[in-house]
């Protein structure tokens, strides 16, 4: 083998699974949670979810403002309009408006809701998945405001996210 020659670990090698197969693996040790849910006290368990659910987006929303030249409604919704590989493969969805004040997508399937919902953790599964997404908008421009009033995750045909610019 010569110096040139790069050898992947074997860490980094694909797991040739499917991405049902990959959430199916990622979440099913989640009915722990539902136990420690129970010893803590489900409220106080959730309702501290929710509080570090919520600062983790905001974060990430900040984190990518910062890498970006801009951090206006436009390239925000750049990011909402050009899914990544990943999500193009765990979500459907379709674009109901487009213009520069506010962008919403309807969603019509999603895996994350689909795999919580079959645990009986839709509950948890909004707290960690769908309520961040409050957050993610805010850390990335404070002027932006997402509504919804629809998620797949609690029982709803569809997600509705309206992302409005308050600038």
């Amino acid at each position: 083998m010569s110096a040139e020659t790069t050898v992947k670990h074997k860490f980094l090698e694909g797991a040739n699974m499917t991405f049902q197969e990959v959430f199916d693996f990622a979440y099913h040790c989640f009915p722990v949670w539902q136990d420690l849910a129970k010893e803590l006290g489900e409220d106080h368990f959730l309702e501290a979810l929710k509080k570090v659910a919520f600062e983790a987006a905001l974060k990430a929303g900040q984190d990518t403002a910062r890498i970006l030249p801009c951090n206006d409604f436009a390239a925000f919704t750049d990011l909402e309009r050009k899914p990544s590989y990943f999500d193009e493969r765990v979500l459907t969805f379709e674009i109901i408006e487009d213009t520069p004040q506010a962008f919403e997508v309807k969603i019509t399937e999603c895996l994350w809701a689909k795999t919580f919902r079959k645990m009986g953790m839709s509950k948890m599964g909004y707290l960690l998945i769908c309520y961040p997404d409050y957050a993610r908008c805010q850390g990335f421009n404070p002027r932006i405001t997402l509504t919804r009033s629809k998620t797949l995750m609690l029982g709803d045909d569809c997600c509705n996210h309206r992302w409005v610019w308050g600038g």
